[in-house]
């Protein structure tokens, strides 16, 4: 199987440092770009981080939903803050999602929301075999840890192989995960911590793949383009 991981960055397409008021303008010119990307790489599970679910800047259409019927496939989206929290009160930010795309049947899903932090949602989907988590974790370095204890929790109730992936916000470094993944017993993808951030220049390892020991990894790939701030992960693997 193929995971495609990628923070997309609502599709706006916007690569200058410190250019982040120009998210706010329209994804509908650079979108199709992503999806031609998505659809080259052939995954059969996508995860999507920063997915516009239908503000102006995206005509109203939900990327995700838009994007999942070019690759035929099933799809999970949801805003990711919190029903009663401040971003479903404010223009554009109640449409900032984050989605789980697949061709495989999803036989349960789950949209969790950690205690902590502004973006606090953490998306699990079930398959056959595996389960997957989909996260965006916060900037905040208290309330980014407080949430990889509550990924733990979800984690260690799971009776299938886990894959737990997203914009993990490692802003203080690779070793914010050590804990994680040593108290997971997950293994990182990205054995060579190749980042992934800013794209133009990376410096930063800040997104992740994190697999059970039992999925067995054949290829790791940090695909070259600069669709948006972040690199895309490719990841293939054997299930067991």
């Amino acid at each position: 199987m193929r995971l495609l991981l990628h923070n997309i960055q609502y599709a706006t397409g916007r690569l200058r440092r410190f250019a982040w008021l120009e998210t706010l303008m329209r994804t509908t010119s650079h979108f199709p770009n992503i999806t031609r990307f998505v659809s080259h790489m052939d995954p059969d599970i996508v995860g999507l981080v920063e997915v516009d679910a239908g503000s102006y800047r995206a005509h109203r259409k939900n990327q995700a939903h838009e994007l999942a019927k070019t690759l035929r496939c099933y799809h999970r989206t949801r805003i990711k803050y919190p029903k009663d929290g401040f971003g479903r009160r404010v223009p554009v930010l109640n449409k900032q999602a984050n989605a789980v795309l697949s061709r495989a049947e999803i036989l349960r899903y789950s949209f969790h929301d950690f205690e902590s932090g502004f973006k606090s949602l953490a998306i699990e989907v079930e398959f056959e075999n595996m389960t997957f988590f989909l996260v965006h974790l916060a900037l905040g370095i208290r309330a980014r840890h407080r949430q990889l204890l509550e990924l733990h929790d979800l984690i260690k109730n799971c009776d299938k192989p886990v894959i737990a992936a997203g914009d993990f916000n490692t802003l203080s470094g690779v070793w914010e995960m050590h804990m994680f993944l040593r108290a997971t017993g997950l293994k990182s993808a990205n054995i060579r911590h190749s980042p992934t951030f800013p794209s133009w220049a990376p410096c930063r390892e800040l997104d992740f793949i994190c697999h059970d020991p039992a999925i067995k990894p054949l290829r790791f790939k940090i695909p070259r383009v600069r669709l948006s701030d972040h690199l895309p992960l490719m990841f293939d693997f054997e299930l067991p």
